[in-house]
């Protein structure tokens, strides 16, 4: 469905739009870091952000942008968050979008603006000129490759995909770059998404696809359990493709809200199976709950807990860590009712650890890719999570960060 090797897969894949990644100086090993996307037809923009309160100053000026229902770019640096910077931060995020304006000769709050990289230090403001200078320069409908390596941080690559789909008898494309490695947890994490489509839909209508696909998909991924003040997903469609516009709930946005839902799944599983380390990538599925919430509650739970993590990064067969991480989610559970499962293999039923064949435990704890079924026996509601395992890695990338 995703199409990843042609050369303008991703951002500028939809009709309208160009992008371009530069290196400005500002990340220490001195690859690409700062991005630009542009459509010159006016977008609808929809946003959804960070639940830190502690949140980056780019957040506050992109969640002004969003308010205005439409925006013609997005501007986006790696190397440096610009959060807990104060008001010097918060003029540095504005000037981004002032000097993307005058170069793409549109207004400073048509540009969407996005940071990542280490707390607490200022952005280096002449680099960042030249940069987005230079990337405006760039742009061009091959620029996706480099826009989503100029965003990625400890990511051991950068997440890209395509598609399209028909709507109302016309092709729409969807293209998108996102990145996130660590701190990354439920309510969004220390991850930038950057979506565009050439599809013509009302604004309000877009924010509502976007909120609800962002709810199953990148709120539902885990690798640390930590937030981030920075995340951002952001999708712009410039109606180039010429549907008829999207103006109510009818098959037209179904089409639309499904295709956006899809590459939002993608990406955050992509995210997590490239989490800061990871070895294992985990699918946890919890199913037969009384609603949507607890589930993913469970879900989270398990997907947070370190001894979870660890147990499946060094192949241990502990299935006590899982159900006492679903006891003490803080949903109401019976224990006697839930059945766990391992790659299909059962380990826990009906309040026992169960015996079970420790080959085939074996065969399933040393691939990458792992199911644990949750079925608790109590409702028709469900959720999937995704995470990965905890490794010496992770412990070694984050105890160095800033050294």
């Amino acid at each position: 469905m995703f199409s990843e090797n042609h050369k303008r897969a991703g951002v500028a894949y939809p009709q309208g739009f160009t992008a371009a990644g530069v290196r400005a100086g500002i990340k220490k090993n001195g690859n690409l870091d700062v991005a630009v996307i542009y459509t010159e037809k006016e977008a609808a923009v929809a946003g959804v952000f960070t639940k830190n309160l502690v949140y980056a100053a780019p957040v506050g000026v992109s969640k002004v942008v969003v308010g205005t229902g439409t925006a013609h770019a997005i501007v986006a640096n790696a190397g440096c968050a610009n959060a807990c910077t104060g008001e010097q931060g918060l003029r540095d995020a504005e000037k981004m979008a002032t000097i993307a304006a005058e170069e793409l000769n549109c207004r400073a709050d048509d540009v969407i603006v996005a940071s990542t990289g280490l707390i607490g230090s200022n952005l280096p403001m002449d680099k960042m000129e030249k940069g987005i200078k230079a990337a405006v320069k760039e742009l061009s409908r091959e620029g996706s490759v480099n826009a989503g390596n100029a965003i990625i941080t400890t990511d051991t690559y950068s997440k890209t995909c395509a598609t399209e789909v028909e709507i109302g008898g016309v092709e729409v494309r969807f293209g998108a770059i996102a990145k996130g490695s660590g701190m990354i947890r439920p309510d969004m994490a220390t991850m930038l998404c950057f979506i565009t489509t050439d599809a013509d839909i009302d604004q309000k209508l877009l924010q509502e696809a976007l909120s609800n696909a962002n709810e199953i998909s990148f709120n539902c991924i885990s690798v640390d359990g930590d937030m981030s003040t920075n995340d951002s997903v952001v999708v712009l469609a410039n109606g180039a493709a010429g549907n008829k516009k999207i103006i109510s709930r009818d098959e037209d946005y179904q089409k639309f809200y499904e295709t956006l839902k899809s590459i939002c799944v993608e990406l955050a599983k992509r995210i997590a199976a490239d989490g800061e380390g990871a070895s294992k990538f985990l699918t946890i599925n919890v199913t037969s709950a009384n609603s949507f919430a607890d589930a993913k509650q469970i879900g989270m739970s398990v997907a947070n807990s370190p001894l979870v993590k660890t147990a499946f990064f060094g192949q241990d067969a502990n299935p006590g860590r899982t159900i006492c991480a679903v006891g003490y989610s803080g949903v109401k559970v019976v224990p006697e009712k839930i059945t766990i499962k391992f790659g299909g293999l059962t380990v826990y039923e009906k309040g026992l650890v169960t015996k079970f064949d420790p080959d085939a435990m074996k065969k399933i704890l040393a691939q990458h890719d792992i199911i644990v079924d949750i079925e608790l026996g109590l409702g028709t509601a469900q959720a999937t999570v995704y995470t990965c395992d905890m490794t010496f890695a992770y412990i070694k990338i984050n105890a160095d960060y800033t050294t």
